[in-house]
């Protein structure tokens, strides 16, 4: 855990500590970093999508999935 002093604006922190519902501000701020962070990455999702980085056969791989669910019913 790290100590550190910072100058926060009251209004935003008492907003957030009822908005995440935390009892101290030290939550609120860790809290407010996290979904930060969650929501920067779930952004960065977009960049990937549409550049070739899966390569498969979709329709194969469920037809694979039913044959092996058929196989497995009938033991």
């Amino acid at each position: 855990m790290k100590r550190t002093n910072l100058v926060l604006d009251e209004a935003l922190l008492r907003t957030a500590v009822q908005v995440f519902g935390v009892k101290t501000y030290s939550a609120a701020v860790n809290q407010a970093l996290a979904e930060s962070i969650r929501i920067k990455k779930l952004q960065q999702i977009s960049k990937f999508v549409g550049q070739g980085i899966w390569e498969g056969d979709l329709s194969e791989m469920r037809r694979d999935a039913r044959i092996k669910k058929r196989k497995a019913s009938t033991r």
